[in-house]
Formats: structure tokens, sequence, C-alpha cells
């Protein structure tokens, strides 16, 4: 649990034209992104504090979780997610938390990423199938997207 940041001019433009939509459309905009890439709302509650997403809630898994995290944080007008979901099955694999995330920068691709976090190049694919299916293709990632890294299996 914690306050993630994120870029508030990236993203997915799903708030309208209007930067005076209300927070709570905001929150339903947000509750319907999240259906869009198949996330399951039944037990997650989002409200928006002006440029602020809350999340509370649970989720069977921390890859859940974090899935619902990126895909709230990475909405253009949003610039920080607050994560009070509890995981109900905590998964095994402790995750330090700096290194779930990362913030794509000018010039990066996934192989450039996964060759600095894993140290392998052609892992990258772990991080494209980690953020599907907000990602279409592993070469269209944009400057301020947050990524979610998933720790490597042994």
């Amino acid at each position: 649990m914690g306050l993630i940041s994120f870029l508030k001019s990236a993203g997915e433009k799903v708030f309208g034209k209007s930067e005076e939509t209300l927070e709570k459309e905001k929150a339903e905009a947000i509750v319907k992104l999240l259906q869009k890439y198949g996330v399951s709302t039944e037990l997650i509650q989002v409200s928006v504090d002006d440029e602020k997403v809350i999340l509370t809630g649970t989720t069977q898994s921390a890859s859940e979780k974090n899935k619902i995290i990126v895909i709230a944080g990475n909405v253009n007008g949003i610039s920080e997610v607050e994560d009070k979901i509890t995981v109900l099955e905590p998964e095994p694999v402790i995750v330090e938390v700096e290194k779930q995330f990362y913030t794509v920068k000018s010039g990066d691709y996934l192989s450039k990423i996964s060759k600095r976090v894993y140290g392998d190049a052609m892992k990258y694919n772990i991080i494209f199938e980690a953020n599907r299916p907000m990602l279409k293709h592993p070469d269209k990632i944009y400057p301020g997207q947050v990524l979610i890294i998933p720790p490597l299996e042994d």
C-alpha cells in the first residue's frame, strides 16, 4: 500500500475534453477502463480527488493489484494513485516496491528496459505479457508510461 506517482500528461484519454469533469465521472471512467482491460471491478472501489485516484478493496493476487494500479495511473490527467488494495492471497515472491514499476523514459524500448532490470534484453516479453492488454505491441510504449515489472521465476 502506498502512493505511486504517474505523469499527468501521459496516458489514455478517458475523461473527455473538459478539465471540469466531475470527480465521480472520472472515477466511473476509470472503472470502465479497468473493465475494458478485463479487470474485475466487483471488489474494487475507485474514487478521484483532483489528480489522484484512490483505489480500495481486495484482489486475488499481487499481479492483479499491480495491473489495476498501472491501468488507473496511466490515464491522462492522473498524477498519483493511492493504493489501499488488500491482496487476499499474497504471492510467495516478495518484490521491493520500487522494482514493481518502471516509468518509461525517452529512448526506452522493452528490450532495453529488460536488460536494465533483468540483465537480459531477451526477457522483454515477460514485461510485455505482464502489461497486456494495456500494451498491444512490444514496440508501442511512450515516455511517462508506467509499466509493471514482474519478478523472474526461478
